[in-house]
C-alpha cells in the first residue's frame, strides 16, 4: 500500500512504525473472513481492511469524524486477522495508533466519556471489591445483564505457603481478585503440585490494559512502568524466574511491555526483559503433564469444550500449547465451529458495545453446544464471565478444572 503520511507525524516513532505497517497490506481482503465484527455488521468499515484505510487517510491528513472514531471503537481487537494475513501486518499496533489520533482530535460526547471514566476508574480502584459485594447482594434486583456481570463468587480455598526453591511472580492484577479469586488460589495450589511457588510483588498492580485501550494510553504506561518497578528487584536478583500468567489477556498485553516502552530510554532494556520473561501457566505445566495426571482423581471433567481466548491464539499463539497439555491431563476436548472468534467479551468491550458482544456470544455458545459438552473451560477471566451469563453450562478457568481434581 503507497503511503503519504502528513508531515505531523511522518517522522515521529508512531508515524514510523504505522507507514512500515500500513505498507505491508496488499488489500487481498482475507482477513474480512475472520473479522468478528464484519462478520456481524457486514460493513467493510467495520473491517480490518475498511480500518485500515479510515487510519491511512487519518494520517495522511483526511478529516477525523465521529464515524471514524465510531469504526475504530467497533474493534474488538482479537487480532484475528494477524492470523489470517499473509502479509504478515501488524494490525493491533496500527489501531491503537489510529486510536491515539482519532481520541485527540474528535470529543466524545458527555455520556460515552463518563462511561469510560467509571469503567477505567472504578475497575482500576481499590473500592471495586466492595462495590462487587454490593452488586452481589442486590444481584436479584439487577436487570439480567448486569446481574450476570455479577455472579455468584466461588470461595478460593486455603493457599500453600512458598515453599520450593523454584519461584514465580504472579500479576496482582485488577479485576480478577475480587471477581473470581478461585482462578488465583487454584493457580497457586496447581503450580506448588510441580514445585513451583508463586506470589505476588508489592507495588504491583493492574497490568494497563484496561487503561491503555479505554482512551488513557499515558496511564496505561504508566502501570507498565509501576509493574517492572515491583518485579525487577527479583528479576535482577534471580527470586524470580518468570512472570505467571493466569489470565490470557493480561498475558498478551505485558508479553507486549517492550513494544510499548521501546522509545523510554529508562525503561526500554527492563520492559524488554520482562516481557520475555512471561510465561502462561499452561507454558510452565506443561513440562509436568504427565507427573500431574498422575495425580488427577476422578472429579476431572472429561467431557469439555475449551474455548481458546483471542488473546491466547491470536496474540500470544498459545492455543496449540495448551489444548496439548489439557489432552495429556485427561480432558477430551470437544470440537466445536468457529473457535477462532472472538466470544464478544474483549475487556470492556461488551459494556460499551453490548449489542456486538451479545452477538457474538450467542454465536458462540450456540456452536458449544452441539458438542454437547459437562462443563466450557476458558483461560481469561473476561472470557469466562462473558459466556457464563448466557449459558447454564458451568464455565471455568481451566486451571479451576485441574485444582479440583487434586482434590
Amino acid at each position: 500500500m503507497q503511503t503519504q503520511l502528513s508531515d505531523w507525524i511522518k517522522d515521529t516513532p508512531e508515524g514510523r512504525e504505522a507507514d512500515a505497517i500500513l505498507r505491508k497490506c496488499v488489500h487481498c481482503g482475507f482477513c474480512t473472513a475472520t473479522c468478528p465484527t464484519y462478520q456481524v455488521l457486514g460493513d467493510e468499515l467495520d473491517s480490518p481492511r475498511g480500518r485500515i484505510y479510515l487510519i491511512k487517510q487519518v494520517l495522511e491528513g483526511q478529516p477525523v469524524t465521529e464515524s471514524t472514531q465510531l469504526h475504530l471503537d467497533r474493534c474488538l481487537t482479537c487480532r484475528n486477522c494477524e492470523t489470517t494475513c499473509p502479509s504478515g501486518v501488524q494490525y493491533g499496533h496500527l489501531i491503537d495508533i489510529g486510536r491515539k489520533v482519532v481520541d485527540e482530535r474528535v470529543a466524545r460526547k458527555p455520556a460515552d466519556r463518563i462511561k469510560r471514566a467509571l469503567l477505567k476508574e472504578g475497575l482500576n480502584s481499590p473500592l471495586f471489591g466492595a462495590a462487587l459485594k454490593v452488586g452481589r447482594a442486590l444481584r436479584p434486583l439487577l436487570p439480567r445483564a448486569l446481574a450476570a456481570k455479577v455472579a455468584p463468587q466461588r470461595a478460593p480455598g486455603p493457599v500453600p505457603q512458598a515453599r520450593h526453591a523454584r519461584r514465580v511472580l504472579m500479576l496482582a492484577g485488577c479485576v480478577q481478585p475480587a471477581m473470581m479469586p478461585s482462578i488465583d488460589a487454584a493457580t497457586l495450589r496447581v503450580l506448588d503440585a510441580v514445585g513451583i511457588s508463586a506470589f505476588v510483588a508489592g507495588g504491583s498492580g493492574c497490568c494497563g490494559a484496561i487503561r491503555y485501550h479505554l482512551d488513557d494510553q499515558a496511564g496505561g504506561l504508566d502501570q507498565m512502568r509501576a509493574n517492572i518497578d515491583a518485579w525487577w528487584p527479583y528479576i535482577e536478583s534471580g527470586q524470580a524466574e518468570a512472570i505467571a500468567m493466569n489470565a490470557s489477556g493480561c498475558g498478551a498485553l505485558v508479553r507486549e511491555y517492550g513494544h510499548h516502552l521501546r522509545d523510554d530510554p529508562r525503561y526500554a532494556e527492563r520492559a524488554a526483559e520482562i516481557s520475555a520473561r512471561v510465561r502462561d501457566v499452561a507454558e510452565l505445566l506443561a513440562p509436568h503433564a504427565a507427573e500431574l495426571a498422575a495425580r488427577l482423581g476422578p472429579g476431572l471433567p472429561r467431557r469439555v469444550a475449551f474455548h481458546p481466548p483471542c488473546t491466547l491464539q491470536h496474540w500470544q499463539g498459545l492455543r496449540p500449547v495448551t489444548e496439548q497439555l489439557l489432552r495429556e491431563l485427561g480432558f477430551t476436548l470437544l470440537p466445536f465451529a468457529d473457535s477462532h472468534l472472538c466470544c464478544g467479551s474483549a475487556g470492556a468491550y461488551s459494556v460499551l458495545n453490548p449489542g456486538i458482544a451479545g452477538a457474538l456470544r450467542e454465536r458462540k455458545l450456540d456452536a458449544i453446544a452441539q458438542a454437547g459438552p459437562e462443563m466450557i473451560l476458558s483461560s481469561n477471566i473476561g472470557c469466562l464471565g462473558h459466556l457464563q451469563g448466557g449459558t447454564e453450562t458451568p464455565v471455568r478457568h481451566w486451571v479451576e478444572a485441574v485444582d479440583a481434581a487434586l482434590g
